[in-house]
């Protein structure tokens, strides 16, 4: 039966916050897909990434910014311009926190918040590893900054209270023809899937600056009857970086490839030949044509 397109509600709704909140994992809880990378570290997403959740009477689009900081480089700049936008054109914006936060109310980005134009919802995070007298300080805090927002506590870990989350945006969604396919899950292809696996996994099993300093390019994307045929390049700043990032008689590198390979048979429920290759390409991280190569802007 066809939808009424007049009672149909549809909408963007952008996650914005500190570095490590838990943007993605809120995201991920949301849309029900494992479409955002989580990790442990700061700065895992780089893109905004769109999550789109169907159902005949509505479409969410929800969108994981990068977490807001100051940047220290090219990319950065670009991460911080991706986290602004979602400021303009959100139809609902989730301010997502932590207990232990401590805002700065001069600062620029939460006054911008301050005045937005559409429904705010300041979702305090991680309640399950606080008291309820810091939550309830928490939330006195940000009465005072954010006062037109509409506080949630919750754990996105343990998906306590996500449901509240969900109740709000669709009474506050505007009534509106869907954006994409009905049958769309996300914005992004699955060569930038394979990416982030990849690059998910790079930030699992490498210290300090390595996971920062890599970029994947999908060079090849193939897929035949019973398999999946992917060659990708692992671009890094320094040749140290490539000496660690191969390890030991390349066992470093083979580790994440079977890692990534198995994640990406999941994903895809296809066998996957996967073949990594890692190349210098000196200070990337501050090129600024190859940072839009990479589809940053």
């Amino acid at each position: 039966m066809p939808t009424n397109s007049m009672n149909h509600k549809a909408g963007y709704v952008n996650i914005i916050g500190k570095p490590n909140v838990g943007k993605s994992t809120l995201m991920n809880a949301l849309v029900g897909e494992k479409l955002s990378i989580i990790t442990s570290r700061a700065q895992t997403t780089r893109h905004r990434i769109h999550g789109i959740l169907n159902t005949p009477e509505y479409q969410v689009i929800f969108s994981d910014t990068p977490g807001i900081l100051d940047p220290s480089y090219k990319l950065q700049e670009t991460m911080l311009k991706a986290a602004r936008s979602a400021l303009v054109d959100a139809d609902v914006l989730i301010y997502l926190t932590e207990i232990g936060e401590r805002p700065d109310p001069e600062d620029a980005f939460l006054q911008r918040m301050a005045k937005a134009k559409v429904p705010v919802l300041l979702v305090i995070n991680k309640i399950d590893l606080s008291t309820q007298e810091q939550v309830r300080t928490t939330m006195e805090m940000w009465e005072k900054i954010l006062p037109g927002a509409e506080m949630i506590p919750i754990s996105a870990l343990k998906k306590f209270n996500v449901d509240s989350i969900f109740h709000r945006i669709l009474e506050h969604l505007p009534e509106s023809p869907p954006y994409y396919p009905k049958d769309a899950l996300t914005d992004k292809s699955e060569r930038f899937f394979v990416g982030e696996m990849i690059r998910e996994k790079i930030l699992l099993y490498y210290k300090q600056e390595i996971p920062y300093a890599v970029e994947v390019e999908i060079e090849s994307f193939k897929e035949e009857v019973k398999l999946i045929r992917i060659y990708a390049l692992i671009y890094v700043e320094r040749e140290s970086q490539k000496g660690i990032l191969i390890g030991n008689q390349g066992k470093a590198l083979k580790k994440v490839g079977r890692e990534s390979r198995l994640d990406m048979e999941t994903f895809f429920q296809k066998k996957v030949f996967l073949e990594l290759r890692v190349k210098v390409k000196k200070d990337w991280r501050n090129n600024e044509r190859f940072i839009k190569s990479f589809g940053y802007h």
